[in-house]
């Protein structure tokens, strides 16, 4: 199964219903796909980072996204969001590469030394004597 994150900032300016009925229509081109909406959050008005066409604001929306076979209507989502001159960034991540990498890295605790944490405390012994060299030269 792979999940996704879609967050897209609307213009502050646009009211309430018309963000809702963006969003909706959005879920609903993810849906008719295959895919589903696990969750969904409205932030609402928030101060962005950074000036966007000289605005200081944005309506936030977040979409958790999964698929079971992996195809969805994303790229799709993605086309439309940026022929829309209300939506102001949006930005798509594929979050269960995240979970595979996470939980492919074991945490070693002290005291117990596995292959690879063996392995880490050498090339930490050796990076420091490297650094030692340097500093004398």
């Amino acid at each position: 199964m792979r999940t996704y994150e879609l967050m897209f900032v609307v213009d502050p300016r646009v009211a309430d219903e018309d963000v809702v009925t963006m969003t909706n229509d959005y879920k609903n081109m993810i849906t008719t796909a295959g895919s589903q909406i696990t969750s969904e959050e409205n932030w609402g008005r928030r101060k962005l980072a950074f000036p966007i066409e000289k605005l200081n604001e944005g309506k936030y929306v977040l979409l958790y996204v999964s698929s079971e076979t992996g195809t969805t209507a994303l790229p799709a989502v993605e086309h439309r969001m940026r022929q829309n001159d209300k939506i102001l960034r949006y930005l798509t991540v594929r979050t269960d590469e995240d979970l595979k990498r996470a939980a492919r890295k074991h945490p070693v605790t002290p005291g117990t030394a596995s292959q690879s944490g063996a392995g880490e405390e050498r090339d930490a012994d050796a990076g420091s004597d490297i650094e030692s060299e340097e500093g004398e030269a």
